[in-house]
C-alpha cells in the first residue's frame, strides 16, 4: 500500500468514525470508486485503533473517573459511584457486540463488503436516526441510564458489523430513542467503541506481528498515527456541533450517498471518477 493511499484512508476513517455515516462503509467504498486496490479488513481495523486512541485522549477525565470508581469499590459494581457505574454499563453494552463479532470472525466478512448492502443500510438506518433524533425526548444523561438501557444500546451496536449501518449511528439512534441528550448519546457511543475496537485491534495487530512482515508492521503503526490525528480533530468538531444542531445533515448525506450507490449497484446509473 502506498503512503498516499494510507493517508487518504486515515483521513476518511478519522472523519467518518464519529459521524453517524459509517466509517467501515466509506473505507470499503474508497477502493471501489478509486484506482486504489482494496486494503482489506485488517487495515480497516488498524485504522480504527487510531480513532480509539483519540477517544481515550479526549475522554481521559471519564476514563480516570472509571479507574477511581473501580479502585474505591475494589472492582465491585456500585451504581452509586458515577465512574464505577459508567464502567459497568460499558461492559454490559459490549457483551452483545463481542458475541456477534465472534460469529463474524468465524464465518468471514467478505460477503459484507457489498455495495448494495452498504447502500440500503445507509438509507434505512439513516431514516431511523432521523425519526428517533427528531421525535424522542432529550432529557436523559448517562448517569441516569440503567442496565436495560446499556443492553439495548449494546444490541444496537451489533448492527454495525454490517457496513453502511455505522456503529456510532446505530448506538446513537438507540440512545436517542431512550431519551439521551445528543452530546450524551455521542459520548456513550464513543466510549463504547473502546473495548470492541481495542479487542479487535489487538487481535489484528498480533496477527500482523506474527506474520513478521516489517513493512506491514510499519504500515500499521503509520496508519494508527495518521488516523489518530484526523480522529481527534473530528471528535472536537462533532461535540461542538451537537451543542447547537441535530443529526439531520448526516441523515441527508446518508440518504444521498445510499441512493447514488444503489443506482450504481443496480446498473441504473454508473458512477465514474
Amino acid at each position: 500500500m502506498t503512503t498516499i493511499q494510507l493517508v487518504w484512508l486515515s483521513l476518511l476513517q478519522g472523519i467518518t468514525e464519529f459521524l453517524p455515516i459509517s466509517s467501515s462503509g466509506h473505507l470499503i467504498l474508497f477502493s471501489k470508486f478509486t484506482g486504489f486496490p482494496d486494503q482489506g479488513n485488517a487495515v480497516d481495523v488498524v485504522l480504527h485503533c487510531g480513532s480509539v486512541l483519540a477517544i481515550m485522549i479526549y475522554f481521559a477525565p471519564d476514563l480516570w473517573s472509571m479507574i477511581c470508581g473501580l479502585w474505591k469499590n475494589k472492582m465491585l459494581p456500585n451504581f452509586e459511584d458515577e465512574g464505577n457505574k459508567l464502567f459497568y454499563l460499558l461492559v454490559i453494552a459490549t457483551i452483545p457486540a463481542l458475541l456477534a463479532g465472534l460469529c463474524i470472525k468465524i464465518y468471514g466478512t467478505e460477503i459484507l463488503r457489498n455495495t448494495k448492502l452498504i447502500g440500503w443500510n445507509l438509507i434505512v438506518f439513516g431514516l431511523l436516526l432521523w425519526i428517533f433524533d427528531h421525535f424522542s425526548m432529550t432529557v436523559v444523561k448517562i448517569k441516569n441510564m440503567g442496565v436495560k438501557d446499556a443492553l439495548l444500546i449494546g444490541f444496537a451496536q451489533c448492527f454495525a458489523l454490517f457496513p453502511g449501518t455505522s456503529r456510532s449511528g446505530a448506538t446513537v439512534t438507540m440512545a436517542r430513542m431512550l431519551g439521551l441528550e445528543r452530546r450524551e448519546a455521542a459520548k456513550f457511543s464513543m466510549l463504547l467503541a473502546i473495548p470492541v475496537i481495542v479487542i479487535a485491534g489487538a487481535v489484528t495487530l498480533f496477527e500482523i506481528y506474527q506474520g513478521g512482515n516489517l513493512s506491514e508492521i510499519r504500515e500499521a503503526l503509520s496508519g494508527i498515527g495518521y488516523s489518530f490525528v484526523f480522529s481527534i480533530l473530528s471528535i472536537y468538531v462533532l461535540m461542538i456541533w451537537l451543542k447547537r444542531w441535530s443529526f439531520l445533515p448526516f441523515v441527508l448525506y446518508r440518504i444521498a450517498l445510499g441512493t447514488i450507490l444503489l443506482l450504481d449497484a443496480y446498473g441504473i446509473y454508473e458512477i465514474k471518477f
